[in-house]
């Protein structure tokens, strides 16, 4: 599997987990298809199914077949690793001087705390989701 920083390094493929994403938190269920992708983002379709195919590689999207028809949807889970590199960076609370600042700490907390606010929720959405007539 390519390192997850690859995978989201590339412009075109954060396009497209930004409007799945979108798509999510609109309540769209069901996924998307290639063509709206391709439609929404004006990138060719050859395109958009090669940053597909990485992205289901990296288990960032999931693939649903009706037929001929794709419907792509987000997968989140392996974003984990991302915040787990990060997380170090945003918990620090010292300047470059050595002295920490309590409105930069606040602010800080209050990030972590909507991040993790933020994963609870989609956590909870996947598994509202996958509950039958829902």
């Amino acid at each position: 599997m390519a390192d997850i920083f690859d995978v989201i390094a590339d412009g075109t493929r954060r396009d497209i987990l930004q409007f799945l994403l979108d798509r999510a938190s609109n309540g769209e269920r069901g996924g998307t298809s290639v063509s709206h992708i391709v439609q929404e983002l004006g990138v060719s379709q050859p395109t958009v199914s090669k940053h597909l195919k990485v992205l289901r590689d990296a288990e960032l999207v999931s693939v649903r077949e009706e037929g001929q028809h794709r419907y792509y949807s987000l997968s989140t889970a392996p974003l984990d690793a991302v915040d787990d590199w990060l997380m170090p960076f945003l918990l620090d609370d010292e300047f470059a001087d050595g002295s920490p600042s309590l409105n930069d700490s606040a602010a800080q907390a209050a990030e972590v705390v909507g991040r993790a606010a933020a994963s609870a929720k989609h956590a909870l959405s996947n598994v509202f989701s996958k509950i039958p007539g829902r």
